[in-house]
Formats: structure tokens, sequence, C-alpha cells
């Protein structure tokens, strides 16, 4: 859905192209008339480049189908190389790859029981190591936050809360980048002495989604969630590449759970009850009466005097009279147990969930090698887990979801093209020769990759899918011509050489300029683009090596078949 615009202005687009074509240049030229074809010197050089590289193609072609099964084993070869690429891994993964915010957060988070001016001074002290290794002229501003920490997907709210917002200036010549800032201060800064768990969180363009390891651990017990949790993280900390591991689980605060002892209140000569009222009575105390003021209504409540303690455990030390005379502590007709309290119970699919996420370096892993890793490593572990289970999703949903609809997608694409065609030539196999050059296109996008060094994304996909539907045009105008040659009674070598004679410079500007308008993009001359420059790129190295290959190739396979065919 976020790719949308991409397939949707490139429609609209060459639809009202076609009204160029078809009514306002015929009117264009035929206003210039004898103007249009000039005898100037621009123009004499014009044809004499223009006969210089039919006459060079056209050697070419005839020395390639002099030998044509030697030349078309060594496309087909170039085409297994390129499977083998990306198969053996040479090509890097990175299917999610947006333009990066120049923004960042610095996440300080406390333990449940930190009062928020410790959060505070926490944070604080955080914050100046990150002043420190910051350059001059790269930020803008530097602001810090406790009691509050915004996530990518909520805010959360808690004195144990603390965040740093870093703001950089636009980026320039000679200013590093946001992922070279975070990895020079992350040690320094992840060091800071004090009781906060420290990570980093970056922004990005494109639509949200979740980061690289995103699994939901489950399980119905607290105490077998929490380590199950636990060990995942360990996995997950192992992971080359993992860096910034954390889980959504928020501890709550210390509590004390007390427990009528009823041997206790009998000894004492009370009732179990009374004795759960007295607590109540020391707390909250308890509404004994309502009362009107001024029509409003209010309850009349009972409690003992409100004082300040450091330990909740001092409420137990109150005395207690008994009904036989004498008095007891509060705390000998109760059992107390320290514990801790859950912040927040998460569920996810009716189980209770803790949701373990970390980012990947992309030079050192992938999300499928890191998830598939990920998986390997919990099989080892679950029969110590027997009641919990992971849920994968975040990114790795995203591109199994993607990568589902591609195909189909894919499949769409190519038979609508061959319906096209097979109604235009009039022939249901030679649409097939025209589309010979999707595997030579996706070789041309493999090769590419590979020495440009970027990596094959998603959007490097949808680009391979966008280059399907122009790379087919080269191989159109060939086999038009040559039928149209054929037709009138030549051989069929003597048609597909004319055809290929003729038509090699429209190709070649068709070509280039498609290149020359993506080229900017492609190879961020004028500033890099992660999200928009794999589609651009695809477009550019595939249209490049498929052009040339289809110059050749189409041309040897319509000889070899037609003449076949005619015989």
């Amino acid at each position: 859905k976020f790719m949308f615009v991409i397939p949707f202005v490139v429609t609209v687009g060459l639809a009202v192209s076609l009204i160029e074509a078809f009514w306002m240049l015929p009117a264009h030229v035929s206003a210039l008339g004898r103007r249009a074809i000039s005898h100037s010197k621009t123009q004499k050089l014009r044809e004499r480049w223009t006969r210089w590289v039919r006459l060079k193609y056209t050697r070419m072609l005839v020395r390639v189908m002099r030998y044509p099964v030697r030349y078309l084993g060594l496309a087909l070869a170039l085409f297994i190389g390129a499977g083998a690429a990306v198969g053996a891994g040479w090509v890097k993964f990175q299917f999610f790859a947006f333009d990066p915010i120049r923004l960042y957060y610095v996440n300080v988070n406390m333990p449940a029981d930190a009062p928020l001016k410790e959060t505070l001074r926490q944070t604080q002290a955080v914050e100046a190591r990150v002043r420190s290794e910051l350059r001059m002229g790269e930020a803008r501003s530097v602001i810090s936050l406790a009691g509050v920490q915004f996530t990518e997907t909520e805010v959360l709210y808690g004195d144990q809360y603390g965040q740093i917002a870093v703001s950089l200036n636009p980026a320039k010549p000679g200013m590093r980048e946001l992922d070279a800032i975070i990895e020079d201060m992350r040690e320094t800064v992840t060091s800071t002495p004090g009781r906060a768990t420290i990570s980093f969180l970056k922004l990005s363009g494109g639509p949200p989604t979740a980061k690289p390891i995103n699994v939901k651990v489950r399980a119905d017990d607290r105490q077998e969630l929490r380590t199950a949790a636990d060990a995942v993280k360990t996995i997950v900390s192992r992971i080359p590449g993992a860096r910034d591991v954390v889980d959504n689980d928020i501890t709550g605060r210390a509590e004390l759970s007390l427990k009528v002892d009823v041997n206790a209140a009998r000894n004492a000569g009370l009732d179990p009850g009374l004795v759960a009222q007295l607590v109540r009575l020391h707390l909250d105390g308890e509404v004994v009466a309502d009362l009107r003021d001024q029509g409003e209504k209010v309850e009349l409540r009972v409690r003992a005097a409100p004082r300040t303690v450091v330990r909740v455990e001092e409420l137990l030390d109150d005395p207690i009279a008994l009904p036989g005379g004498g008095t007891t502590n509060l705390g000998a007709l109760l059992i107390a147990e320290e514990g801790e309290s859950l912040g927040l119970i998460r569920h996810w699919n009716l189980r209770r969930a803790i949701t373990v996420e970390a980012d990947l370096d992309p030079e050192l892993n992938n999300t499928l090698s890191a998830n598939n890793e990920l998986r390997a490593e919990w099989e080892k572990i679950r029969a110590r887990y027997p009641n919990a289970d992971l849920d994968f999703s975040g990114e790795l949903d995203d591109i199994n979801e993607s990568l589902d609809a591609m195909g189909p997608l894919f499949l769409l694409g190519v038979g609508l093209i061959y319906l096209i065609l097979a109604a235009q030539f009039r022939s249901y196999f030679q649409p097939f020769l025209i589309l010979v050059t999707v595997p030579l296109a996706f070789t041309g996008v493999t090769l590419g990759l590979l020495v440009s060094g970027n990596p094959m994304s998603l959007y490097t996909l949808y680009g391979v899918i966008a280059l399907t539907g122009i790379a087919v045009n080269a191989a159109i105008v060939l086999i038009d011509a040559a039928n149209a040659r054929r037709a009138s009674g030549m051989r069929t070598l003597h048609a597909t050489l004319y055809a290929a004679r003729r038509r090699v410079i429209a190709i070649l500007m068709t070509t280039g300029t498609t290149i020359a308008g993506l080229f900017s993009l492609a190879f961020g001359l004028a500033g890099k683009s992660l999200l928009w420059g794999p589609v651009a790129a695809s477009i550019v190295w595939g249209l490049a090596f498929s052009t040339v290959l289809t110059l050749f190739v189409v041309p040897v396979l319509y000889r070899f078949f037609m003449r076949q065919r005619r015989r």
C-alpha cells in the first residue's frame, strides 16, 4: 500500500503521454515542416555517429549469429550466475531500508522503585555524556525528560522513565551520518554510572514498522513468562549484529501482601474478619455513614491517623487492643510477604506476553537469518519452558506479507503483458521471445547490486517488477520490425539483421533517456535515499544490462525459432 504511489503516478504519466504522442506531436512536426530536418554541422555529426553505431552493432550481431549456441550459453551462464549470487548471499538483504530522520532518542529506564528526582538526575548524567560526544555544529538541540518516554507505538508514563531527545542539524558535507554518531557514543553513554538501563531509538521515514527482531514470548504463568523472556533476550544478544535488546515488560513497585493469620487471631481472641477490618482501618479506612452537605452526598470515613513512614512495614508495629486486656502488634496477627507488583499486564492472542525487540546492524546480519537463528536456538531450550511459546512478528511479518504479495503481482503483470503482446502480434509464441527480457533484466539488477554493493531490499524487488514492463520495449520494436520485413518477403536472417540495424538507435535512445532521468536518484548525486534510491538503481542497472543483452539475445532467438517454424 505504501508503494502504491509509484505505479499509480507512472500509469497516469504514461496515459497522459499518449495524448502528446498521438495528437500533439504530429501537430508540432507538421508546424515545423522542413525546418525539422536541418543540414547543420550538428545534424551531420549525428548522422555520422548513427551510421557508425549501426555499422559496429551489425558487425557484432553477425559474429554472434555465427556462433549462436556459444553466446546463448554465455547469456544463460550470466543468468544462472546471478541466481547463484543471490542464493549464496553475495548480494546482501536489507528488506526495509528507510531514510533515517536526523533525530534520535536515548532511553533511560530506571528500576520501578526509583523516585522521579533520581530518574531526572540519572537522565541529566546521561545527557552530559551525550553532549560530550557530539561535535561542534552537529546538534540542533538536546532535551531531557523525566517521567515520560516516547516510543514508536506508544507513550509510557512513570517515575522510572527518562529520555533524551537529540535533534541534529541537516546533513552537510563532512558531517557524520546518524548511525555513525550513535555508534561513536554508544559505549560511553551506556556505561554511565547508575541503576539505569540505557538504549537508543532511531526514527526513520516511510511506513511505521517494528524492529527487525520482534518476538512475543507467551505463557500463562507470570514467573515462567519472565524467565523465558530473559532466555530469549540472552539468545538475541548473542546474534551477530544485534543491539539495543529490550523488552516491553513494565516492572511494578514493591508491594506488601498481607494475609490474616487465623490461628494467631483466634489465640488472641479476635475474629479473623475483625483483623481484616483493622487492616482496612489502618490504610484506606471504612465508610461508616453518609451525610449531606448543601445537598451533596458526603461519605464519613474512619481511618487511623495518617503519618509518614519510611518503610511500609512500620504500619505493622501499630498496637492493637485485645478483648481480654493487653495489646499486641498488628503484624503479630498477619502473615506478611514482600514482593513486586505487576506494572502492566500485556496479552497477545489471549495469553500473557512479553515482546523482545532488537535492532540489527545491516553490515553484519539481516532480518531473515537473524530470526531463523533465534528460532533454532529457542528449539534447543524449549523443553525448559513447556508452557511458553514464541510468536514472531514485526518486520519479519511485513517481509513475508510483501513477498507473498509480490509473487502473484509479478505473475499478474507478466500475464497481462503476454495477453497484450499475443493480441498485438497475433501469435501465442512470439510473446515468449519478448518475455526473455525478464530474466535478462533480473540478471542486470543482480550484476548492478554486485558492482554497487547495494543491498537487495523490498523496494529493489518493486523496481524489478516495474522494470519488467520497461525492458520488454526493446524486444517489442525488434520483433515488430522483423515481422514487417518477413511479411514483405525477406528471409528470416535478412529480416532479423535489417530490423536490428534499423531499431538499434531507437532502443539506445529510449534506454539512455530513461537511465539519464533516474541516474541522479539511483547514484545519490544530490543525496542518497535508502527508500527511493533502490527503486531507481534497480531500473538503471537492470535496463542497462538487459538492453545490451536484448540487442543480441533476442535477434538470435528470433532467427532460430522463426526459421524453425517457417520450415
